[in-house]
């Protein structure tokens, strides 16, 4: 009897202990994140409208959806006719823009029904400055006159005063609102630097309380691994993403994007989620299309965001292969009209991305490891993950040049049996050499 009680325990602790060590939401490992431009995004840019989207971003393998901001806006300092998401008059109400509470609740229903989680875009550095709290004494840093400050050129914003204990109170109570009235899923925390983190530790330390499975993503990497202590799952993979549009344009190389990871796992947490993408609102609207940024690449650096390490970001429009760079702050309705040409390329990596614990995020992923080729324009590597019952490893090899390219690859143990995410099954030998196109790459799994 003892022995068998001696034995539960110790099971039961070492459950426990695995528990403890998984930093993040369980569902969130294999996850892709899908950032959703309401206005963009449909027609009627509502959220009645954007619920008939669901199916098939379900179908193209989205798991998490981030909406961006949805209150109502300001409208002294309003840019163009619609302004900005993220100049907002009030945290708790939606923009009747795009519908109502009921619409929001009915799609958010609807969503949580087909297995999305849904994060809302939070924009904790600034209200705009018709907002009810720029009556609040202190709430705001304002001039020597008294005026309110904007900032950088941000002119339809006030910046919030984070010295004062009655404001943060006050935003905690609105993050609350969202999560305890409404049930959203979690944040994605806008400019999130350049709020203080003792803020977002203790806030979202008090909303874990009661949503212990909330997932956070922090806009910003140059804080990440203070951000991502305890705060944040997730941080924004900037730099990767700048070097991804620079190797595209000539301008960087293949040992610039080893360096940029030899820095960042010396620097940022093992544990932390990178968040890597091609696009986004930001760049699309200002930066231009990852066609106009990456050219021929596009397809390869978007299966290399799921090779690496983090957790693969898809924007409004992308699945569509929008062309043109949407108005940010007006009604600019993406391309729609290739009938969803890039989905298949999408659903075939998001598959991969579930099948494979390999490419999990960290810390259930593999590390990566640069496997030796003897091409400077090729970008190679192994991710390798052994578990109790199984071994999943991944082999990728990729052309980062405009001109063809041939290549052998020292697979040091790797070689044997694999099969293409395109279903072809091969055999991979120790010395394996390569011909590859322009651009092209090659992502081998068993």
């Amino acid at each position: 009897m003892k022995k068998t009680l001696l034995f539960a325990l110790t099971a039961l602790m070492m459950v426990s202990c695995a528990k403890q060590e998984m930093r993040h939401p369980k569902w969130a490992y294999d996850a892709t994140i899908y950032e959703l431009n309401v206005r963009q995004a449909t027609d009627e840019g509502t959220f009645q409208a954007a619920e008939a989207l669901l199916p098939t971003l379900r179908e193209n393998g989205i798991d998490i959806i981030w909406v961006m901001p949805c209150q109502p806006i300001g409208v002294i300092t309003r840019k163009g006719t619609l302004g900005s998401y993220y100049s907002i008059i009030d945290y708790c109400a939606i923009n009747p823009e795009f519908g109502t509470r009921a619409d929001f609740e009915h799609f958010l229903a609807a969503a949580h029904k087909k297995g999305f989680k849904v994060i809302l875009d939070w924009v904790a550095n600034h209200t705009a400055p018709d907002s009810e709290w720029t009556k609040n004494e202190g709430w705001h840093y304002r001039d020597s006159l008294g005026n309110l400050m904007v900032q950088y050129d941000w002119t339809d914003i006030s910046k919030l005063n984070y010295e004062n204990q009655d404001m943060r109170d006050a935003m905690l109570k609105a993050m609350h609102w969202w999560m305890d009235s409404i049930g959203i899923d979690g944040f994605r925390c806008d400019v999130a630097g350049e709020v203080p983190t003792d803020f977002w530790n203790w806030a979202m330390g008090d909303l874990r309380k009661t949503h212990p499975g909330m997932f956070t993503l922090a806009e910003d990497e140059d804080k990440a691994d203070e951000l991502t202590e305890t705060a944040f799952d997730m941080y924004y993979g900037w730099t990767l993403h700048k070097l991804m549009n620079g190797v595209a344009q000539g301008k960087n190389n293949v040992e610039d994007l080893w360096n940029y990871f030899a820095k960042a796992d010396s620097t940022i947490r093992p544990e932390a989620i990178r968040m890597n993408f091609i696009s986004n609102h930001d760049e699309n609207s200002w930066a231009g299309t990852e066609f106009e940024r990456m050219g021929d690449a596009v397809d390869l650096f978007a299966a290399f965001t799921y090779v690496v390490p983090g957790m693969p970001m898809i924007y409004t429009g992308q699945l569509c292969g929008n062309h043109h760079r949407l108005e940010f702050f007006e009604k600019d309705l993406i391309d729609t009209d290739e009938n969803y040409a890039k989905a298949a390329l999408y659903q075939k990596l998001n598959a991969f991305r579930v099948r494979n614990k390999a490419v999990f995020s960290p810390e259930a992923g593999a590390p990566m490891e640069r496997l030796n080729a003897d091409n400077e324009h090729v970008f190679a590597c192994v991710r390798s993950k052994a578990g109790k019952w199984y071994t999943n490893t991944v082999i990728a090899v990729m052309n980062m040049s405009a001109e063809q390219q041939e290549v052998t690859l020292d697979l040091n143990g790797h070689e044997g049996k694999y099969q293409c995410i395109c279903g072809k099954e091969c055999q991979l030998e120790a010395k394996q050499s390569f011909t590859l196109k322009p651009w092209e790459y090659k992502i081998f799994e068993k």
